[in-house]
């Protein structure tokens, strides 16, 4: 066996985030040591979402059909609308089983420096679903830093003239964390968003 083969799947495995030298290797011989129907199966699978799959028109979450399976679900609360940033986001969302609405991704979080502008995001978009839809609250659910939280008020700014509530997602303490090892800026937060029980 050539050493090339397996230095070159090495160095294709480090492109993947997270991915270091040391888990490639391990990935590689991982992939080296599966029965090849299933290692074809995941090299199928890569090449058919890089084929098939494309933004939703309407919220620009990940699809291979025109609408993603939730614009597309008429169960769906249609007046709530939960703003992420990434397609990803909004898979953890739904884990949790605690939204029945609608997304809208924006594809990134405002950073000038980065050349994340305003028109660079999908948030014109947003605002039409909002102009034209029956949407009654907007719930942002952007990171909790620098660039969420400055993406957030933007579009806080830009929904004002509409008669939308705009509400941002809790955040603070882990659920089974302990308060001694929460740093400052959580710890804050929390206590920002306590409410009554």
């Amino acid at each position: 066996m050539e050493q090339g083969i397996i230095e070159n799947l090495i160095t294709e495995l480090t492109k993947l985030p997270g991915i270091g030298r040391k888990t490639a290797q391990r990935l590689a011989f991982f992939i080296l040591s599966m029965p090849a129907e299933d290692a074809k199966g995941i090299a199928r699978a890569i090449i058919e979402v890089k084929e098939k799959a494309h933004f939703c028109k309407v919220c620009f979450n990940v699809t291979d059909n025109e609408l993603c399976h939730i614009c597309s679900n008429p169960s769906r609360d249609r007046n709530k609308l939960c703003v992420v940033e990434e397609p990803s986001n909004i898979m953890v969302i739904e884990r949790s089983k605690s939204f029945d609405g609608l997304y809208h991704v924006l594809l990134g979080a405002l950073s000038p420096i980065d050349g994340y502008t305003p028109d660079r995001l999908k948030i014109h978009e947003l605002i039409e679903r909002v102009r034209k839809d029956s949407i009654q609250e907007v719930i942002i659910a952007t990171n909790p830093n620098t660039k969420g939280e400055m993406t957030a008020q933007y579009i806080r700014e830009m929904l004002k003239p509409f008669s939308v509530k705009v509400t941002r997602i809790a955040y603070g303490l882990p659920i089974g964390g302990d308060i001694e090892f929460a740093d400052e800026v959580t710890l804050s937060k929390a206590l920002e968003g306590r409410r009554e029980i």
